[in-house]
């Protein structure tokens, strides 16, 4: 029994008997014959290369994962004896993607909403609620809109609302992967208090194994092929492991991957984009104000006399950051850097014209608007897409298709209709398949994939139609260090062939490998 298993007896007790998990329409089962018995109050890493079955085998533990045909699932899986999908209650599960468990409009409500379910008696509720949120250190007032709030924010208010229904077993995949460096301390730390306190059993899945090192009991290390290659005490895995962890990617201490050297930072390249005493919201017009707009400033930029433009200000409008002045070059990477909630990710949309400012100006150089107007946000589709390529925070926000080569063929498949481009290049699709990992999957369903195989994706989706700007929004989210070198070796190709890199990131290794300029908000 682990040390920390001797803190109390409330954790739940996990089987599994030659479980695996084969997705319909894959070649290759996601899990193979995993057995393991975790017992009350221990705490296990779950390490292995992405694409694994990590995130499949917690999903499978929380009774979520689904099994339409009854095909996918083979041995046997228990929690307390029972299986996960009937074990109501027992099970805390914070999905890689914190967007999926926001269900309500306001903080205070997200965090009660599986409390109310489980029918936790009303004079309990709001006390747990309250210390939850202040375990995770979301210091925000339980009124505070949930729309609002930043990836990060969403990441600990999903964490909030898991501890708070004080789960007998509790998952967590990725849990800091949205996080900035300071927050994921914090974030483990919380982890660490709350599991001591109740005894509870836990199972984390993450890359970076420094984080979680000194707070768990136990590592289990998948390997390719979703079976358990070794599985014991911490400091004993860890040690015997290591060349397959380094082999496999996962971010040993004291090891980061060779990468391509990135150009040096020349302030003389040419500008691209710039930004101007800017401030940004998430607060908008409505879609009609918007097209309306649009309307009317293309209007006036076809006969030549274009306005100033318009911005989204009014008078309840509080801009999530101001004051930002920045330029975007060819051939050089800037990064966005700053805590949670500091405004990167409406940054990023507003640079990309997604989003109006609400004051200041975003402008195109000739450069890059060629016979396009100077404002970005009154860019056709076609226009963007060859000029500007963005990667959502969330990747599943930018599938459109059935399949993954589907999805890697319509940038290029649309600009070619509309004349604006070569057509869907096979060959540079064939290629970015091959590097990121996913040619064996180009078949599959998107949604399908796992968290780090879906932001690979939502990369190559966007380079696919070879834009000259990228913007990026956490481009390394989920991915093991093999998959983030050929990530960033990627992006140093393209600024070697003068493409502008736009990173929103809490990922330090990634601004030193991109030699890119820092801009801090909230500093």
């Amino acid at each position: 029994m682990s040390a920390h298993a001797a803190v109390a007896q409330r954790g739940a007790d996990v089987a599994l008997t030659d479980f695996g998990w084969h997705y319909p329409g894959r070649d290759e089962p996601s899990l193979r014959r995993v057995s393991a018995r975790i017992r009350p109050g221990e705490r296990v890493l779950l390490l292995g290369p992405s694409g694994a079955g990590k995130s499949t085998l917690l999903q499978a533990l929380a009774g979520v994962e689904q099994d339409p045909d009854g095909e996918s699932r083979s041995g046997t899986l228990t929690v307390n004896g029972v299986d996960p999908r009937d074990a109501r209650g027992l099970v805390g599960f914070m999905h890689q993607d914190p967007e999926t468990q926001v269900i309500m409009g306001r903080v205070g409500d997200d965090v009660a909403f599986g409390l109310e379910n489980l029918a936790v008696p009303r004079d309990q509720i709001w006390p747990r609620v309250e210390a939850a949120l202040a375990e995770v250190g979301l210091d925000l007032p339980l009124q505070h809109p949930t729309t609002s709030l930043s990836g990060g924010q969403k990441q600990r208010l999903a964490l909030a609302g898991t501890m708070a229904m004080r789960p007998q077993l509790l998952l967590l995949d990725e849990p800091t992967a949205s996080v900035d460096e300071r927050g994921a301390v914090e974030l483990r730390d919380a982890v660490d208090r709350a599991v001591s306190r109740a005894g509870t059993t836990m199972i984390v899945v993450e890359h970076r194994v420094g984080l979680w090192e000194s707070v768990v009991d136990r590592v289990m290390v998948l390997d390719d092929h979703g079976s358990v290659a070794f599985d014991g005490p911490t400091r004993e895995v860890l040690g015997d492991s290591r060349e397959l962890l380094q082999r496999q990617g996962t971010w040993v201490p004291g090891w980061t991957p060779h990468t391509m050297p990135a150009p040096a930072y020349n302030g003389r390249a040419a500008p691209l984009l710039e930004a101007r005493e800017l401030a940004v919201s998430r607060t908008q017009p409505s879609s009609r104000v918007v097209a309306r707009r649009r309307r009317r400033e293309r209007k006036a930029w076809s006969r030549g006399t274009p306005g100033p433009g318009e911005t989204c200000a009014a008078g309840n409008v509080v801009p999530a950051a101001r004051d930002i002045t920045l330029t975007v070059r060819a051939g050089q990477a800037l990064a966005i850097t700053g805590e949670n909630g500091a405004g990167k990710s409406t940054l990023a949309l507003t640079l990309a014209g997604l989003l109006l400012p609400v004051a200041g100006i975003v402008k195109a150089t000739a450069n890059l608007a060629g016979n396009a107007p100077a404002d970005p946000s009154l860019w056709e589709g076609t226009e963007l897409i060859t000029r500007i390529g963005s990667v959502f925070q969330h990747p599943e926000h930018q599938f459109l298709c059935s399949s993954v080569r589907a999805e890697l063929e319509y940038g290029p498949l649309r600009t070619a209709r509309h004349g604006a481009g070569p057509g869907a290049d096979q060959a540079r699709i064939d290629t970015l398949l091959r590097r990121l990992g996913l040619t064996e999957l180009q078949d599959a369903n998107p949604f399908t994939l796992s968290g780090g195989q879906k932001r690979r994706l939502s990369v190559a989706t966007v380079l696919a139609s070879a834009p000259e700007v990228l913007i990026l929004d956490e481009p390394t989210f989920g991915q093991d260090a093999q998959t983030w070198r050929e990530l960033v070796d990627m992006l140093v190709e393209e600024m070697e062939r003068g493409t502008a890199v736009v990173a929103v990131t809490h990922d330090r290794e990634l601004l030193r490998a991109l030699n890119a300029v820092e801009v801090r908000l909230g500093a």
